[in-house]
């Protein structure tokens, strides 16, 4: 495997971590909306989803710009 290779490798394994992140919190918004628990659980997840989200996509604007 070419230098490359692993390069692109290693980002796509470091941006599921943040997609990971999106789903679990979007998992517990549900939760919380279904259970009737205080918004504010839900607005913290959202806030950490938001993050995420704008992790991932710093993650492959790099790609982008690295290859």
């Amino acid at each position: 495997m070419s230098d490359s290779t692993k390069s692109i490798a290693q980002k796509v394994h470091d941006a599921r971590a943040p997609l990971n992140k999106i789903s679990m919190h979007a998992e517990l918004v549900t939760l919380i909306i279904e259970n009737q628990l205080p918004t504010d659980k839900a607005l913290e997840a959202l806030k950490k989803i938001i993050s995420a989200c704008q992790e991932c996509s710093q993650l492959l604007q790099d790609i982008a710009e690295n290859n």
